[in-house]
Order: structure tokens, then C-alpha cells, then sequence
């Protein structure tokens, strides 16, 4: 069955005739009705911290134990006991910093990208300057906004302890070999972290297959509630020395959860994996076959991120084809319509005359909501020499739709 985006739509109370045109997804996507209902049933029906002897506990605790086990069918992780929940992924990460930094010793060395979210590289240049690690930089071709891998080949060393880059950028939109990656820093003797905020809302996810021992993600990214992710390998999470307090569980996943959880965002998270799932049983059948290694749940889910990713796709040839075409348009990232599985539907621009903020202003005032500055792609912007006014940015997703690129357009030529 053809992608049916009315059909989408029309699951989503923001978006109506009167609606703004959301292109801000990379900050946080709308979510369905059935998450604002499943998070609204929670407060109705089982609002309750966990762990206590009576009804509302009991199902609060079972509730979310159906939710780690519906993220690890989203991630393909082994075992539901991986899934750690937690406020955002900054936070998440800033914990397994702060609990991989206490491995390691003075001399020991950290690789990073100048393509990631600063989310993924503050908190190892925090505990690289508490502990006194070397921090090695992986370059990128600014001609397409690709990974420099002999870069990432050149930075990896006896010394190298752990690699954490991000699966697709958040800027430029760019999606990187992590597979290639986690093998070369593997064969270093390192540990690799794979930030997959914004790959988690286009394309499937699976962490057996990436070979990553950790990876980060955020629910609002993917249409649900405001709560982030982490996935990472069971013996590491049992054995590290995280941050906890002393009467929480030892054990993964409760002893990288530090105090009362969000359950109501909880809740909606299971809402938002049924959803993805919905698209697959709607839309995903003719992707089954490349997915045959799946059933059930895990299937709907691969086959829902693959209906949705081919849609993005023509709605980003669509997207790009209009901003090539604005005189004096220039667009960071792959742009070559070949290549565009190597990209999520997030692409970056300036226009000559006018700053990013001035362009974001006038499509605000027309009803379309982008972003400009650098969006914490700080080290990317920089390497772009776009460090003072960073660069419009305009994020898609499965909901939007050709229609809407137009009307961008059409406010576009305005200027």
C-alpha cells in the first residue's frame, strides 16, 4: 500500500487546515492522539511511584516494564533489561560519562567528531578535563558533510578507550557507516557510544546489527513525550561504576535511574512505539523482505521506519531541488538525489543578502517553523566557518508533505 500521509495526519491533533507548517522536527516532533491519551490515562487510572505493595504501583511498575520491552523491539536490543529510561539524552549521556571517566586514566584518550550534537561531546570533554584524557578530533569533508574515515582511522591508537560519534547529524543531516565504525574501534580495544537522536525518527535501528555498545535516543524525536533513551550492552551496564543511590536496585536497568522516573512520559513512549508499529501494519508490507530475520512487533517496527524513510526521501528531493533553486542559496550536506539514503530529510542552508535569523523571522511570520543558529552542532558550524550566524535549518518528517514544501517555496520567494 502507497504511504498514505493523509491517513498520517489526520492521527495528529497539531496538525489540521489552520496548523503552522512544522519543519522544526529535529528540535522535537507533534505526537499522535494516542499519546496524549495513553499519558492522560496514566494520570486517570494508575498515577503511582513504583515498587509498593498496592494496585496503582503494581500496574505502574508492570507498565513500564511493557515499554522497556516495546524500545528494545524498536532497537532490536537483546533483552529489555538494556533499555534505560531517563529525563533526556544530554543527561544520559553526562551519566555514562561520568561512569566510563572513572575506568579510565590520565593518558588515556577519547575520539570525537566535529559532526555531533554537542550532547555527545561536552560530556567526554568534561571528564577528559577532570581526568586528564587526550581528546582526538574526527575531521569532516566539507564538501558533502561526510565523515573524514581516514581521519577517524588516523585518531585511533593503543590508547584509544572509547569513540563516540552520532549515527546521523543533526545539522546536515548526514548518516554514518556506525557499523564500519564500532568494527574499527573494536579492533582499537575501544567502546563505542552511538548518538541516534536523529536517526531513531527515519530509519530503522537496530544495535546488534551496529555492533555499538551504547546507544542514545529521545522519545520526542520519534513522536512521543519529552524522556530519553540509552540502550548499552548488559554486562557494561551491570559492571560500570555509575552514579546511584544507595537503596536503588543494583542491577541494570535501575541502577543507571536515578530517582522517581517520568511515568506518565513513560507511558506515552509505549503509545508512540504502537504508533510506529501502526505504519508498518498500514504501509510496511512490501519492506518485509528485507527484513525476514524479524517477526511481530520487531517487524512492524522495521517495516513502519522503512514506509516512512522512502516517503522522507521524496518529500527531501522535493525540499532540496526548491532551496537549489533560490538564487543565491547555498546548502551544506549530500545534495546528490543518488546518495539521499545516506541522509535523513534535515538540510541546512543560507541564502546571500540575508542572515539565518532573518529568514527564520519571515517564515515565522508565514506560518512555517524552522530553526537557525547551530541547534548544539557547535564543532560543525565552526568547521563550516558558519560560527556567527550558524545556518537555517528545515527538518521533515513522515507527516509533512509536498504541498507544504511548496507553500515554503512560494513565502521563500517573498524574500
Amino acid at each position: 500500500m502507497d504511504f498514505d500521509v493523509a491517513h498520517v495526519r489526520a492521527q495528529f491533533p497539531m496538525l489540521n487546515a489552520d496548523t503552522p507548517i512544522y519543519f522544526d522536527n529535529p528540535a522535537g516532533t507533534q505526537v499522535p492522539q494516542r499519546v496524549i491519551d495513553a499519558v492522560s490515562d496514566y494520570y486517570l487510572h494508575m498515577n503511582a511511584n513504583s515498587g509498593g505493595r498496592f494496585a496503582t504501583s503494581k500496574q505502574t511498575d508492570a507498565m513500564v516494564q511493557s515499554v522497556r520491552e516495546k524500545l528494545a523491539d524498536f532497537l532490536n536490543a537483546p533483552d529489555a533489561s538494556e533499555i534505560v529510561l531517563g529525563a533526556n539524552t544530554t543527561t544520559l549521556n553526562f551519566s555514562l560519562s561520568r561512569a566510563l571517566g572513572k575506568t579510565l586514566k590520565a593518558g588515556d584518550e577519547i575520539v570525537l567528531t566535529r559532526m555531533d550534537h554537542d550532547g555527545n561531546v561536552a560530556p567526554w570533554l568534561r571528564i577528559a578535563e577532570d581526568y586528564g584524557l587526550v581528546v582526538r578530533w574526527v575531521d569532516i569533508k566539507t564538501r558533502d558533510c561526510t565523515l573524514d574515515m581516514d581521519t577517524l582511522e588516523a585518531a585511533l591508537t593503543d590508547r584509544t578507550k572509547i569513540v563516540a560519534t552520532v549515527h546521523a547529524s543533526n545539522a546536515v543531516g548526514t548518516i554514518n557507516p556506525v557499523s564500519q565504525i564500532a568494527e574499527m574501534a573494536h579492533a582499537a580495544k575501544a567502546l563505542y557510544v552511538v548518538d541516534a537522536v536523529q536517526s531513531a525518527p527515519h530509519v530503522p535501528i537496530d544495535v546488534q546489527a551496529m555492533g555499538c555498545d551504547f546507544l542514545l535516543c529521545s522519545a520526542y524525536k520519534y513522536f512521543g513525550p519529552h524522556i530519553g533513551v540509552m540502550w548499552g550492552r548488559y554486562d557494561l551496564l551491570a559492571s560500570l561504576p555509575v552514579y546511584k543511590v544507595r537503596p536503588s536496585k543494583d542491577k541494570p536497568p535501575y541502577r543507571w535511574e536515578t530517582g522517581t522516573e517520568s511515568f506518565e512520559t513513560i507511558a506515552g513512549v509505549g503509545a508512540c512505539i504502537d504508533y510506529i508499529a501502526g505504519l508498518g501494519t498500514d504501509f510496511g508490507s512490501e519492506y518485509a523482505g528485507q527484513y525476514t530475520q524479524f517477526t511481530g512487533r520487531r517487524l512492524a517496527l522495521k517495516t513502519g521506519m522503512a514506509s516512512a524513510g522512502a516517503y522522507e526521501r521524496e518529500l527531501v528531493t522535493h525540499l532540496i531541488d526548491v532551496i537549489q533553486h533560490l538564487p543565491g542559496s547555498t546548502i551544506a550536506g549530500i545534495t546528490d538525489p543518488a546518495r539521499y539514503k545516506e541522509r535523513v530529510p534535515t538540510v541546512i542552508f543560507t541564502l546571500e543578502g540575508h542572515t539565518p535569523q532573518q529568514i527564520a523571522e519571515h517564515l515565522a511570520e508565514n506560518s512555517i517553523f524552522v530553526w537557525d543558529g547551530n541547534y548544539y552542532a557547535v564543532e560543525i558550524m565552526a568547521r563550516l566557518g558558519r560560527s556567527e550566524h550558524g545556518m537555517v535549518r528545515v527538518g521533515l518528517a513522515h507527516y509533512n508533505t509536498h504541498d507544504e514544501i511548496d507553500r515554503f517555496e512560494q513565502v521563500m520567494r517573498k524574500l
